[in-house]
């Protein structure tokens, strides 16, 4: 039985914002410093980890390395597979900002948004990989909301996600002759 443990990343001043990130590559801000420091403080109680992979972008990459310092775990890992879903044209903006350029329905538009099912390939590719390299082991994986989600919908599909996706949320599946069960959802009780 492998156990993977998907985290997304801390804050940045976008997500405070409202604004779209995408694979712009938007550094953390303070408070998602403080939050990857309190979720490497838990995981370091939890149990004992393997090997961390993270997203290459920076926002990604410092909530990884942040949690590997606090849990003693070297080196982190970066695929660029783990990136965030692109947001194409729609990435800085705010969803006023999208009405405004675009009508309402700008969900509809091709705006070069990624697609579901380059992300699903990209996803897939990466978690057969790492199954492959890493059975067996306890794997912490640092992404993005959408990308996570995109993961989720596709590997456990009968999974109902009831919340959005909190910084720094914690949702752990436990992967056996090829099946994903989830037993832990967007878990942050180190942020209380």
């Amino acid at each position: 039985m492998t156990r993977i443990t998907i985290i997304r990343h801390g804050s940045t001043s976008w997500n405070k914002a409202g604004r779209m990130q995408g694979s712009t590559d938007i550094p953390l801000d303070e408070e998602g410093i403080e939050q990857a420091q309190k979720l490497g403080a838990r995981l370091a109680i939890e149990q004992p980890w393997d090997i961390i992979y993270t997203s290459h972008l920076s926002r990604a990459k410092k909530t990884g390395e942040i949690i590997a310092a606090a849990i003693g775990l070297s080196p982190v890992l970066t695929d660029e597979r783990l990136r965030e879903v692109s947001g194409g044209q729609t990435e800085g903006t705010v969803e006023e900002d999208r009405i405004a350029k675009w009508g309402p329905d700008w969900r509809q538009l091709d705006l070069g948004v990624e697609a579901a099912a380059a992300v699903h390939e990209r996803g897939v590719s990466f978690m057969n990989d790492l199954l492959s390299a890493h059975a067996g082991k306890r794997i912490l994986i640092v992404s993005h909301g959408s990308f996570i989600r995109h993961m989720l919908r596709h590997l456990t599909p009968d999974f109902v996600m009831t919340e959005h996706l909190k910084n720094t949320g914690v949702s752990r599946f436990l992967v056996e002759d090829a099946k994903w069960s989830c037993d832990l959802y967007n878990c942050t009780t180190h942020l209380d």
